[in-house]
């Protein structure tokens, strides 16, 4: 569970998580295909608070 982030958890677009993480937004497509049950579709352009968070118990919260 988080309980402390650097990160401010709020709506992003794929694009702006992948440059939290470092990575291409390919890449983020790759990792989150491996937790998409438990993340869920996005709708529309950005990724929920609550996805987000699900997300960073997933992969870790980037630097």
């Amino acid at each position: 569970m988080i309980t402390e982030t650097k990160q401010q958890i709020k709506p992003y677009s794929p694009g702006e998580l992948a440059a939290q993480y470092g990575i291409s937004t390919k890449t983020l497509r790759t990792w989150l295909k491996m937790h998409e049950q438990h993340i869920g579709a996005r709708v529309g352009k950005y990724f929920t608070a609550l996805q987000i968070r699900i997300i960073y118990e997933r992969l870790g919260v980037p630097d």
